[in-house]
């Protein structure tokens, strides 16, 4: 890995503060997310982290300066090192007069032992992404803040680990109700299937474990998807019910009938008795949606519309003539 200096941009001699902030400003322009069509941006985020993994901890900076430690956090053994034991872990650590107690390299990095140790200002990388991003909890615990900013689940939980990836997937309203499956594009350049459960709804969200950036450690964050559900042509969702409008001609009105439905589940008849005005609504139970974690499912219901032909025949004409001139009637005489 390059020198963590030249990849924050400060100087060697650079004060906690300016390699703080440089990290911050860092952090937002290379993020992932903000640069979604760079295929190098994961990498040069990963290698960002590692790099204030180093220089923004106190203990780790002055080994990387006094040589005790490479840019990857690994021990440096070097002839005539003073107090250099062999191994990791011993009870007096690499320069017992340095001040210096335990430390190791393992699958995390470079990692100290029996002391405070962090990021500066005390908090490491948690307490770092918490202040640039509104304050808001670690993931998995305690109520986010709500903000248009990154969420902390983009940076991963922990030095070392994975990045999360936020996705967005637009489903129809079929595939929301039965189920389905589907293949989605990564940030990543990876193509993945998408199993989506019945019963999904706008808003409700997808975990794919593992298949989010890797951090420094090489351990992979998580995708997860945020569902959209398109509008439907026909139906119009209301919670966990469905509406449709449905067209009827005029003698089905007059006389009533069976008139077919469609639904999600495929057409059904439904008979309508005579005299059915436009705009009388029926409920089919049960035939709405089934919303994930609910008990049962929603109706559907339907609204008649009333529709005359495209262009009205002599005999509709003569008959519309007969009911004004013997039988009228006033259909908004309830309006006032």
């Amino acid at each position: 890995m390059r020198d963590p200096y030249t990849i924050l941009g400060v100087s060697k001699g650079a004060s906690a503060a300016d390699i703080k902030s440089a990290y911050r400003k860092l952090a937002k322009k290379l993020h992932p997310d903000a640069n979604k069509h760079d295929a190098k941006a994961a990498s040069r985020f990963s290698e960002l982290n590692a790099a204030y993994e180093i220089v923004g901890d106190d203990d780790k900076r002055k080994a990387f300066d006094n040589g005790e430690i490479d840019a990857e956090g690994k021990p440096r053994f070097r002839g005539g090192f003073e107090g250099a034991q062999p191994g990791f872990g011993g009870a007096g650590g690499f320069g017992q007069g340095g001040g210096f107690e335990s430390f190791s390299f393992g699958g995390d990095g470079f990692q100290r032992r029996g002391g405070a140790g962090g990021a500066p200002g005390g908090g490491g990388f948690e307490d770092l992404l918490r202040g640039m991003f509104g304050g808001r909890a670690s993931p998995g615990g305690g109520q986010r803040g709500h903000t248009n900013q990154f969420e902390p689940e983009d940076f991963g939980s922990a030095v070392g680990g994975g990045h999360d990836i936020a996705v967005t997937l637009t489903i129809t309203l079929p595939e929301a109700a039965n189920g389905a499956s589907t293949r989605v594009n990564l940030p990543t350049g990876k193509e993945v299937e998408v199993k989506i459960p019945s019963g999904i709804s706008t808003g409700q969200q997808i975990r794919l474990k593992g298949q989010g950036y890797a951090g420094p450690a090489g351990r992979a964050g998580d995708v997860i998807i945020t569902i959209t559900v398109a509008p439907h042509a026909v139906f119009k969702t209301d919670g966990d019910d469905i509406r449709i409008d449905l067209p009827i001609a005029l003698y089905e009105s007059v006389l009533g009938g069976k008139v077919r439905v469609p639904t999600l589940d495929g057409a059904v008849e439904l008979a309508i008795p005579p005299d059915t005005n436009s705009s009388r609504t029926f409920r089919l139970k049960g035939k709405g949606l089934k919303v994930k974690g609910a008990k049962g499912a929603g109706d559907l219901f339907v609204t008649m519309r009333v529709v005359l032909p495209e262009k009205a025949s002599d005999e509709l004409k003569e008959l519309a003539t007969k009911l004004r001139d013997e039988k009228p009637y006033d259909p908004r005489k309830d309006l006032g």
